[in-house]
């Protein structure tokens, strides 16, 4: 038997007490710290954000990428107005640039449409994609369309005004982004400036990669609008992507191609239709500065030489002056033309869910001119 004195016991007994009453304290302690911690977090930092999707201003859908990784989201807009910028030129190629919305009639499917927006308004905002052929078959000019790339960029970019940005994408074997979507010119002017052509060319997939795989400027598509200027032949043997869905891709993103074709004087391509067929049907147009380097010289025919009936010899100023004249009038055309095209606005009337590819038509009310605008859009997502 143990005996206990009393005075140890009342202490055992005190120090029990007090140890309960210690370990009841501080689990309302850490009661009270976990049940506060959410309030004063939310005090200190806010509520975390809930992302906003963007609400799409109009037409149809690009394909989801296929990797979150893969760099930016896809363009995505919805259907609830369509945007057609109308280019309008003389039987001489002037532009045409003082007409009014009563001058214009547009028609989808057939049926006219009500016209919502109109402006005439001229250099208004746009994004420009500037894809560059870097493939073998562009090394006999390089240098003449390294320079009309400049060119292209200072005149499109200004550098002064937010509202204008671009971007760059050169094609061989693969297309690659190697300028994203900015306000300032002189990175992409260095850039071209150091670009060399070699190996194959994947234009389709330079196209693809315009409309999935860029920073997107606020407002876009209607503000700025979306333009691609290709300086290549339209030849493509490496692309994994065809031209059919090039062509929807940028339909689908109401994009506008410009081609400046580097297809020489003399020389055939199989493949420039195609280059044709992009521009066209999204409301462009190629222009082709060394096919008319020879058309002011008269009676070259009659004067024979060993190396061929050519007047202006390469290798000679005057040469070299015609080809920078070519240069400049495509330069001239495409700026042109991008900056004097009229645009309209309009709500589709029809509801045909079963109708994918929805075709336009924009008429004026005056003979003799040629009107260009693109041939339709895809109203849903793929």
């Amino acid at each position: 038997m143990v005996l206990v004195s009393p005075l140890f016991t009342g202490f055992t007994s005190r120090w029990k007490r007090r140890h309960f009453c210690l370990i009841i304290r501080a689990r309302q302690i850490m009661y009270l710290r976990f049940a506060l911690f959410p309030l004063i977090a939310i005090s200190l930092f806010g509520q975390s954000p809930t992302p906003i999707a963007q609400k799409p201003d109009v037409a149809p859908n690009s394909q989801p990428s296929s990797s979150a990784n893969q760099g930016p989201p896809p363009i995505q807009v919805q259907v609830n107005e369509v945007i057609v910028p109308v280019t309008v030129t003389d039987e001489k190629g002037r532009f045409v640039s003082d007409l009014d919305q009563k001058d214009f009639t547009i028609f989808e499917e057939g049926k006219q449409q009500e016209i919502q927006f109109f402006t005439r308004e001229r250099s208004q905002p746009v994004v420009v994609g500037f894809l560059v052929d870097l493939s073998n078959a562009s090394r006999l000019h390089w240098k003449n369309y390294q320079d009309a790339a400049v060119e292209l960029v200072q005149n499109l970019i200004p550098g002064d005004n937010p509202k204008f940005s671009g971007y760059l994408i050169g094609y061989s074997n693969t297309a690659d982004l190697l300028l994203d979507t900015a306000t300032d010119p002189e990175p992409m002017v260095q850039k071209l400036q150091k670009m060399k052509p070699s190996g194959g060319a994947a234009l389709y997939d330079a196209i693809y990669m315009a409309c999935t795989s860029r920073k997107l400027i606020q407002g876009e598509p209607i503000e700025p609008r979306r333009i691609l200027v290709i300086i290549g032949d339209g030849h493509d043997n490496a692309s994994k992507k065809t031209l059919d869905e090039a062509l929807e891709i940028a339909q689908r993103n109401l994009v506008t191609i410009y081609g400046v074709s580097t297809v020489a004087f003399g020389f055939a391509n199989q493949d420039a239709k195609n280059l044709v067929r992009l521009a066209e049907e999204t409301g462009g147009r190629v222009e082709y500065p060394l096919e008319d380097v020879f058309k002011d010289v008269a009676g070259f025919i009659s004067t024979p030489s060993d190396e061929g009936n050519y007047p202006l010899k390469v290798g000679t100023g005057l040469y070299a002056a015609e080809l920078a004249n070519g240069m400049y009038r495509a330069v001239e055309a495409v700026v042109g033309e991008v900056t004097t095209q009229y645009i309209i606005r309009y709500v589709p009337n029809s509801t045909d869910a079963k109708k994918q590819f929805r075709d336009i038509e924009v008429k004026v009310n005056l003979s003799n001119v040629k009107v260009r605008a693109r041939k339709g859009y895809y109203p849903f997502a793929p």
